[in-house]
């Protein structure tokens, strides 16, 4: 198919098993992409962003959970931290809502090639820890 994209990318952010507060949806930063892949993805519509710590990137949103592989193949449990490494395949969707129109990009496969895995940031609470 000649709609899809397929690079590497970091993640940022990913809430791929839990609802985004904000946009209600599930959803996940791809981000450092490439200029060839930035300039893939906007030849299909598709709109990159840039951003200090993110350089071009999208944010791919699911009405349902999405799914994030190990390079063997097996789904990942863990959560996804910041700075985890990817490669990623996009496709584009055309969608219509209250006369706006668009293209955004659909999350087809994640595969997570380096797993930063996500810590809460108020650490642990161990005994041996406490002052």
């Amino acid at each position: 198919m000649d709609n899809l994209v397929k690079f590497k990318c970091d993640i940022m952010w990913a809430q791929l098993t839990k609802v985004n507060d904000m946009s209600g949806k599930f959803q996940v930063n791809l981000c450092n992409l490439s200029d060839a892949a930035a300039k893939a993805l906007e030849d299909l519509g598709i709109s990159t962003l840039n951003k200090e710590g993110m350089g071009n990137y999208i944010t791919c949103k699911s009405n349902t959970p999405m799914k994030a592989f190990d390079t063997e193949g097996d789904e990942i449990s863990e959560l996804i931290g910041n700075g985890s490494k990817a490669k990623a395949v996009v496709k584009p969707y055309e969608w219509v809502y209250k006369n706006k129109k668009g293209v955004s990009p659909s999350l087809v496969k994640l595969v997570i090639t380096d797993l930063v895995e996500y810590a809460s940031a108020g650490g642990s609470l161990d005994d041996d820890d406490l002052l």
